[in-house]
């Protein structure tokens, strides 16, 4: 045992004292020594004490008001629960389940065959639940035991990532459709002239050759425009530092779009000339995408109208502009989701790969922009891109990513009522 002692100094110098007296009256030296001895060590054992005993510390338990405080101010909704009653719920829970679930049973406040399970065994454990809050929502009900009638249940919303998953297996069956579409006639026709060869005429293996030829093409549009998303959509976050003139980046644009067969049907309207702060090459895929699907859908006997100017909020402004047939309202929203179109059989025909508008998307995406299509059955389409100005973008104007997408406000589908112009 460890001792603490406190030497007793008076106790030792009445020992020594004594010790030189004996030696002064004849007493033999072996013998005064072990008085000694046996002083100072008497003295020792009754200064030497034990160690105080340690402090007892009486943990205090859990309570609804020190559960409360810890967990208010969590952006993750969680509540506590006393034998499967709500006792405590925090202002996250509150928000999305609504404040009358204080004292409410849980196993009522979730309603789901899978979460009452959970909650009627009473053990800690997970539980995935949908239509907690929305129809489509996917949600992760984590509870874990405190006492034996405490429990705190954590409430983890799944939809976001069931959403990327759910997309990204959409995106590989539609690829994979694409392509599997222009391969399967590839090899059909080099089979054909394969085997027949000798008994094809010659115009009829021409015939088959150039139908080879486009379904390449369109294959090879295919993987550009598909690798062309990819880097746009890895580079999205990153502001592009270059600063650019937009009037002759969205003339070059237009005129490489149109080409010589159809340049006699875009009018450009730019007037005005802005310094933008951007990749060159993919706003020039942007306006080269809008001006090539205007002029494929608009009525080939009128003009594609490609106008640069000032928006009222002080941005640049690219509208491109066809009278065509229009699009209907229902399928506005669904305009830059990959692959889709409007009429699936005219856009393969015309060579489309359905992911122009996608790529258009996350490009004004990366460029802090605002993307509005709007449409008029009849009458045309009116797609305006606007893009901030380099000035802007350098004072700070623009620092949060504004992209567009099918649920961001800064996207804006609507029908109008007008002629489009």
């Amino acid at each position: 045992m460890d001792f603490r002692q406190n030497l007793p100094v008076a106790g030792f110098i009445l020992a020594a004292v004594a010790f030189v007296a004996l030696v002064a009256l004849g007493v033999d030296i072996a013998i005064a020594g072990s008085v000694l001895i046996l002083w100072s060590g008497s003295l020792l054992l009754a200064a030497a004490r034990p160690p105080e005993a340690p402090a007892v510390v009486v943990e205090k338990p859990f309570s609804r008001d020190s559960m409360r405080r810890l967990i208010e101010n969590s952006s993750t909704a969680l509540l506590v629960t006393e034998k499967n009653t709500v006792a405590v719920a925090n202002r996250a829970a509150r928000r999305m389940l609504g404040q009358h679930i204080i004292g409410q049973d849980a196993r009522v406040t979730f309603r789901q065959p899978e979460a009452t399970s959970l909650l009627t065994q009473g053990r800690s454990g997970q539980a995935i639940v949908r239509g907690l809050v929305r129809r489509q929502d996917i949600w992760t009900i984590n509870r874990q035991k405190v006492t034996d009638e405490l429990a705190v249940i954590e409430l983890i919303n799944q939809t976001a990532e069931a959403d990327i998953s759910r997309a990204h297996t959409d995106f590989v069956a539609n690829a994979s459709h694409e392509l599997r579409t222009p391969l399967a006639a590839i090899l059909g026709y080099v089979e054909t002239l394969r085997e027949s060869a000798d008994s094809l005429d010659s115009p009829t293996s021409q015939k088959f050759l150039g139908t080879i030829e486009r379904e390449g093409q369109r294959l090879q549009s295919l993987i550009s425009d598909l690798m062309s998303l990819s880097r746009v959509e890895a580079e999205k976050h990153d502001l592009p530092e270059k600063v650019l003139m937009l009037r002759p980046l969205t003339e070059r644009a237009a005129k490489d779009a149109a080409g010589p067969q159809r340049s006699e049907r875009v009018q450009l309207e730019l007037n005005s000339d802005f310094n933008v702060q951007g990749d060159e090459q993919q706003l020039e895929q942007l306006v080269r995408n809008l001006v090539d699907n205007a002029l494929k859908y608009g009525s080939p006997d009128k003009p594609v109208v490609v106008r640069l100017d000032l928006a009222q909020d002080g941005m640049a402004r690219i509208c491109v502009i066809d009278e065509g047939e229009g699009i209907a309202p229902e399928q506005l929203p669904h305009l830059t989701r990959r692959f889709y179109r409007t009429d699936p059989g005219r856009s393969r025909a015309s060579g489309g790969t359905g992911l122009g508008l996608a790529i258009v998307k996350h490009i004004v995406e990366r460029h802090r922009g605002r993307l509005n299509i709007d449409s008029d059955l009849g009458k045309g389409t009116r797609v305006v891109v606007r893009l901030p100005l380099a000035k802007d973008l350098q004072s700070g104007a623009e620092d949060t990513p504004a992209g567009p997408s099918e649920s961001d406000p800064n996207t804006t589908y609507q029908q109008e009522t007008g002629a489009v112009s």
